[in-house]
């Protein structure tokens, strides 16, 4: 059964005379009246009742137009999905990333992209550095903004910039005054901490590996908001983001900066193996890569 097929006896349907219908779709009647029969005898009942030289719809006729019309609609549909997707400057990008960059990094990337591209679209998902690097990998998302490097041969990462991370103190503690600190000294903290699945907690655990200690950890949260409040209420010290909007940071906190010369994590895209497949993914893509910032330091 071919698609025009479907749209012949949908305008058939709606005039029910052959001879205006083939006027109307420009065809010869005989081909038309052909086409018919060859639709009723595949679904194995007339669909039209005859009555001198007029066709009137019956019930078969009206049930299988309805499901007509939607697969016409549908097909409709996917050539124009099919047709945005080809072209780079049009479409939806679903992107994901940490929430933390959702304050300061998202925005300007978004805003530098929309005066190359202004008909481009997003869907945005913010989440842990796990979720993100799943979603990428499930194809529920198309690329995804995290760190650290996933340790995932089935994707692609391109590292984009280090961000820089402190020490975030309550005020009045012991550290509050240091202009930097190392990681070492931090060892009898208490320490304040992101759930194991995001990407800050896995980069924080390995600089208190490297400074010979494990932290101990009196209570986790889901989001750096949260962290940075249980800071300024004085339940401990925690690793933070020293980039990202000031604002967000408590008034009774202090942001100490961390001596260690691995104290940053690598922010870098994520794409599928074999690189986005969709012309409007790859244009956005080629665009994050061509905002990196080359750095001497290794990819923590």
């Amino acid at each position: 059964m071919e698609i025009r097929e479907l749209q012949w006896f949908v305008a058939l349907a709606e005039s029910e005379h052959v001879t205006s219908a083939a006027e109307r779709l420009t065809i010869a009647q005989p081909t038309l009246s052909r086409a018919l029969a060859r639709l009723e005898k595949r679904v194995g009942v007339a669909l039209f009742d005859r009555q001198q030289n007029r066709l009137h719809l019956n019930k078969y006729g009206e049930v299988f137009r309805a499901h007509a019309v939607r697969a016409i609609s549908e097909i409709d549909r996917a050539e124009q999905r099919i047709a945005t997707l080809i072209d780079p400057d049009t479409g939806t990008i679903a992107l994901g990333f940490l929430h933390s960059y959702g304050t300061w990094l998202i925005p300007g990337l978004l805003a530098g992209y929309h005066a190359i591209a202004p008909a481009t679209t997003f869907e945005l998902r913010g989440s842990a550095a796990d979720s993100v690097v799943d979603e990428v990998r499930r194809g529920r998302l198309d690329l995804g903004v995290t760190s650290p490097r996933p340790a995932d041969d089935t994707l692609r990462w391109t590292p984009l910039q280090e961000e820089p991370l402190s020490l975030l103190v309550p005020l009045g503690h012991r550290l509050a005054s240091r202009h930097r600190v190392r990681m070492a000294e931090l060892a009898a903290e208490e320490f304040l901490a992101l759930r194991p699945e995001f990407g800050l907690r896995q980069v924080a655990d390995r600089l208190c590996q490297a400074a010979g200690f494990t932290p101990r950890i009196v209570m986790e949260c889901t989001e750096l908001s949260t962290l940075r409040s249980l800071v300024s209420s004085g339940l401990g010290v925690a690793v933070a983001p020293a980039t990202g909007d000031a604002s967000a940071r408590p008034a009774r906190t202090v942001s100490v900066p961390l001596a260690d010369p691995r104290a940053f994590r690598t922010i870098g895209v994520i794409a599928p193996a074999g690189g986005p497949r969709a012309a409007v993914v790859t244009r956005f893509y080629e665009y994050l890569r061509s905002t990196a910032q080359p750095s001497p330091k290794d990819v923590l």
